[in-house]
Formats: C-alpha cells, structure tokens, sequence
C-alpha cells in the first residue's frame, strides 16, 4: 500500500492529516482512491469556520460511490484546494501532495495529530 514517509496520521475513514507550517493539511489516502476508482466531483461544504473532529468537511463522488470526507482535528478551516474542486481527477493523479483539500488551524498547536492512526497502525489495518 502506498503510503508517504511518517510525515502523516490517518483516520479510519482514510483521510490523511499532514502538519505543515503550523496548518493541517488533509487529503484523501490512494487506497481510498483506488477504492473509489475514478473521482469525478469534490465538494467541500467547510470552506472555511470551525471544524471537530469527525465532523464532516465535505463529500467526494466517484463512479463507484459517494462518501463524506471527514476532519480528525479541532480547528478552524482557513484554506480550500482550488485545484482540486476544479479538476477532481487530481486526487487520482497526486493524492499526496497536489490532491490536499483543506487546510485547519488547530486548536491544538502542541500536537493536533495526536489520537490519530500513524501509517503502520493504517497500513496494518488496510492493507490485508
């Protein structure tokens, strides 16, 4: 299962959460995608406010399915990826990088990640 270095936690729901720059950045791992298969539309309802953890930000819609996207941090969504709203099929491209879809303040800056899977505890849980 492709999964980056140990810069990321997940959540069951396969969002990745990266802490960058003092932000949160959150995206969709490429077993999801896989899952999904072909991503056609990307809708993010938090654009911006406060956000809990396992509140949804949004929803993303396949050929296959619909499902939520969820947060796994308290915060406040201070940046929505542009890119990815107008070209979907960027998660299917760079989920990883280029296919971030939110960005939070946390709530807690000392470690917001914290409670969250780390990528052995997902690999381990997903790639069986």
């Amino acid at each position: 299962m492709e999964l980056p270095a140990d810069d990321r936690r997940y959540l069951d729901s396969h969002e990745w959460h990266r802490l960058r720059d003092g932000l949160v950045e959150i995206g969709l791992t490429a077993f999801a995608i896989e899952e999904l298969t072909d991503i056609t539309f990307v809708e993010v309802t938090a654009e911006s406010g406060p956000v809990e953890p396992g509140q949804a930000f949004g929803e993303i819609e396949s050929v296959k399915a619909t499902s939520e996207l969820y947060c796994g941090v308290a915060g406040e969504v201070v940046e929505v990826n542009p890119a990815v709203i107008e070209d979907p099929a960027l998660l299917n491209q760079d989920p990883f990088e280029a296919g971030w879809m939110i960005r939070v303040r946390p709530a807690d800056a000392a470690d917001p990640l914290a409670g969250l899977l780390s990528a052995d505890d997902y690999r381990a849980k997903y790639a069986g």
